[in-house]
């Protein structure tokens, strides 16, 4: 028989790599190929199942030393050659199928189901902007799948109750030869599951699950923005046969400020100056987030001039400080003029004696080289 695949490889790890790296990788590989992330994906399967064996062997110190020596034919030598131990690869496929603790995918032991962990669910909320800057509870209604209130997630027609199917025994697994080995898969009759339903109960049809709607309200932190992702820890759907609950992530959708525009960990408002205040200063208010405050405008002050409050934007999520609030002053030019008006502003030329700041675009330009 030609030589098996180098275990090594499978995991993709180096000979040296240690039992931590060579744990890392499994979990990666196995969170990867899950049979539950890829349910129609055969050769998917078939990957998990190699990434399995292979840990099953280097997870182990001492199976690795083994293996390393030559000592575990079934991955490293041919059957029947030098170190060949057919009772470790039956151990390696008896734990990877279901015999070992745990059982096959789905079962456990003599029917006992192995603890499935709950769907995680998304949900959107809309907040207002001040929501949103302040933190809110928002209540929200989902619909998700939840143990059936007849036949409280059994399956079964009450009073009956799932029996132990008479293929496997309850084990989840079958075993079936091929030359010199026994290849362990899930079994035909009950998929798994290690039972089976003779009377499926009416509400669910055997499924053990219905989609029911749940409400809640959820505390929403201060600081999110546009598309902010609040993970609500056990929220999500229940878990099967004692497994934990699933996550509720709450992504948010925040109404628009008519003042206040949000620039990433800070905000920033637009604030109007009128020409006097521009070339003289002033002292102008300007809205926080809490309240007001005054602010000084230098004298001959631009239009886009930024000014900075460090601290008084909104709080950034995990409770890491606050952002700034910018106030970027804009000179508010009138469109039309009164006689009045116009008559000042021709004195004002007057006395600013005609200088044009546009002269210093042309030093230079036309002289010869």
């Amino acid at each position: 028989m030609a030589r098996q695949a180098d275990l090594y490889k499978v995991l993709g790890v180096d000979r040296k790599a240690s039992q931590d790296e060579v744990k890392k990788a499994y979990r990666k590989l196995a969170r990867e190929y899950h049979p539950d992330r890829n349910p129609d994906d055969a050769r998917a399967e078939e990957r998990f199942k190699e990434i399995s064996a292979a840990y099953d062997v280097l997870g182990d110190a001492d199976k690795r030393k083994e293996y390393d020596r030559g000592g575990i034919g079934a991955f490293g030598g041919a059957p029947g050659g030098p170190g060949f131990d057919q009772s470790s690869f039956g151990d390696i496929l008896s734990n990877l199928f279901g015999g070992g603790p745990g059982g096959a995918p789905g079962a456990g032991r003599r029917g006992r189901p192995r603890p499935d962990r709950g769907r995680d669910l998304e949900a959107e909320v809309s907040l207002s902007f001040d929501q949103a800057i302040s933190g809110t509870q928002v209540p929200l209604t989902l619909t998700m799948s939840a143990p059936c209130p007849t036949c409280h997630g059994t399956g079964a027609k009450p009073p009956s109750s799932p029996n132990v199917c008479p293929r496997c025994q309850g084990r989840g697994i079958e075993s079936q030869g091929q030359g010199l080995f026994s290849i362990s898969q899930p079994c035909s009759r009950c998929h798994g599951t290690g039972t089976i339903i003779d009377d499926p109960c009416p509400t669910c049809g055997g499924s053990g699950q219905t989609q029911q709607a749940r409400r809640l309200r959820v505390n929403i932190p201060a600081g999110v923005r546009e598309g902010s992702r609040v993970r609500i820890a056990g929220k999500g759907e229940e878990g099967r046969n004692g497994g934990p609950n699933g996550d509720l992530y709450v992504v948010t959708r925040v109404r628009p400020s008519p003042i206040f525009r949000r620039k990433g960990d800070h905000v920033e408002v637009e604030v109007p100056l009128t020409i006097p205040e521009a070339l003289r200063g002033a002292q102008v208010d300007v809205p926080t987030l809490s309240g007001r405050k005054t602010l000084r405008v230098p004298a001959g002050t631009r239009h886009g001039t930024v000014q900075r409050l460090r601290g008084e934007g909104p709080p950034r999520l995990g409770g890491k400080g606050a952002g700034d609030i910018h106030y970027r002053f804009v000179i508010d030019v009138p469109s039309t003029l009164s006689a009045e008006q116009s008559e000042l502003i021709d004195k004002l030329s007057e006395t600013m004696n005609g200088s044009n700041p546009r002269e210093r675009l042309f030093v230079g330009v036309g002289e010869q080289a």
